[in-house]
């Protein structure tokens, strides 16, 4: 049958039914960006512990998000052990220097015997050591990077002084963080409504088959024009740096998408969870900016070094 509403004979969902579908997605998308990116700011404006406690929530729902998406798949990691070593990341970077190092060396140290031994107890060894290793890959995957936005971010409060005209103070920590978010929020953006509307090239067809290279060119030069805006001025780099900053947090943006992309299709669940409307669960929109939080930080260090 043909006309407007024809059906499309596998799935029986009309053409006006799928736009509007996405358009609804897209909606859902839209608000719950407005109501989160908010909420993340202000924990980027205070720093800290309270910085500490927005990672600790995001740690712990990550964690279990993984936890359910590897049991689906019929793996069966130590979820105590795995979250336990990412707090213990978290604590490690809210410490100075001497001890946050010697933290982290008793955590890992001791997180490697105690989840090998609890997989000897088991009555049935087929795939304890893939457990063990998923156990071990989880903290690291998700707690790391976590860790990294507390080194990076400080303790030092932005400051707003309403008496002296109302200017705004941000440590040199915030714009670090900042760059981080924006950079990756503005690639995100750009990289999908650049490949809805002119995607034609498959990026990673296996792993992720909505993604396009011209998504991805759409969304490094946005980037591009996000990290030349805040970091050429408040963080006093060159605007080639930045250049090069922008393109870094792309890739890294690009690359922790299909990351998160290829757990779900090797654990078979098609979102992480449903905490957020129109993204799924939480790791479903913070995946990009795992590997880009990693990048900052490292470019972070070299800028201090080069100083």
């Amino acid at each position: 049958m043909q006309g407007a509403h024809k059906r499309n004979n596998e799935t029986g969902v009309s053409e006006p039914e799928r736009q509007n579908t996405r358009t609804s997605s897209v909606g859902q998308r839209w608000l719950t960006a407005l109501i989160a990116m908010p909420i993340i700011l202000s924990f980027n404006w205070f720093g800290g512990w309270t910085a500490f406690a927005a990672t600790l929530l995001i740690v712990v729902i990550g964690s279990f998000e993984l936890h359910y998406m590897l049991v689906h798949a019929g793996y069966r990691p130590l979820t105590g052990v795995s979250l336990g070593l990412g707090i213990l990341f978290l604590i490690a970077a809210m410490l100075p220097p001497a001890i946050h190092l010697l933290v982290l060396e008793i955590s890992v140290g001791a997180a490697l015997p105690i989840a090998f031994s609890w997989f000897l107890l088991r009555k049935k060894l087929d795939g304890a050591l893939i457990d063990w290793a998923l156990t071990l890959a989880i903290p690291l995957y998700l707690g790391w990077p976590m860790s990294l936005v507390l080194l990076v971010r400080g303790y030092d409060p932005a400051v707003w002084h309403p008496a002296s005209g109302g200017w705004i103070y941000l440590p040199a920590g915030a714009w670090w963080l900042l760059t981080a978010l924006v950079g990756v929020w503005v690639f995100d953006g750009a990289a999908f409504f650049s490949g809805r509307y002119f995607g034609r090239h498959k990026l990673a067809p296996l792993i992720s088959p909505g993604k396009t290279w011209e998504g991805v060119v759409g969304g490094f030069v946005f980037c591009i024009v996000a990290c030349l805006i805040v970091t050429v001025v408040p963080l006093n780099i060159s605007w080639y740096l930045a250049v090069l900053l922008a393109l870094l947090i792309g890739s890294a943006a690009t690359l922790g998408d299909l990351a998160e992309s290829l757990i779900k299709r090797q654990t078979n669940v098609k979102d992480s969870g449903q905490m957020m409307p129109g993204h799924g669960g939480l790791l479903d929109r913070i995946d990009s900016l795992l590997f880009a939080f990693i990048v900052v930080y490292i470019f972070s260090q070299a800028m201090l070094i080069l100083k």
